[in-house]
């Protein structure tokens, strides 16, 4: 496959500079995948497992938040969370995890505290997902 420059920034730093051959990510439309010569555009990122294959290898990551933007050949994701499977921290996710049970099944909790739980439920859920692709 022909490569593409990818570049993916969180507000923590850059995570990866450099070619890939295919890029696939969860926007809040769906997935979307991303070759060599994809037209330009712009998406809003969901919650999910990304796919990013170098050298023929695939590797998966938990994707959450941001945008992706496609110009002229350039790939650029800027997610507000990204980790690569072999760096998630499992046992965290399995303590946020619990914590959001904890409060969904609270019958007396305010409706704030229920959305919070709700994203926290969802992000272990991808995190432990994507875990699992190591």
């Amino acid at each position: 496959m022909t490569p593409f420059p990818l570049k993916i920034v969180t507000p923590d730093g850059l995570v990866y500079d450099g070619p890939a051959e295919e890029l696939v990510v969860r926007t809040i439309a769906g997935d979307m995948g991303v070759l060599a010569g994809h037209e330009n555009c712009v998406a809003s990122l969901g919650m999910g497992r990304a796919t990013v294959i170098v050298d023929g290898q695939r590797r998966y990551a938990a994707c959450i938040g941001g945008m992706l933007s496609v110009m002229e050949g350039h790939v650029t994701l800027v997610p507000t969370t990204f980790e690569w499977a072999d760096q998630i921290d499992v046992a965290r996710a399995e303590r946020s995890y619990d914590r959001a049970q904890a409060v969904l099944k609270n019958k007396t909790a305010p409706d704030q505290d229920i959305r919070v739980a709700e994203a926290r439920l969802k992000r272990a859920l991808v995190r432990k997902s994507v875990a699992g692709n190591k």
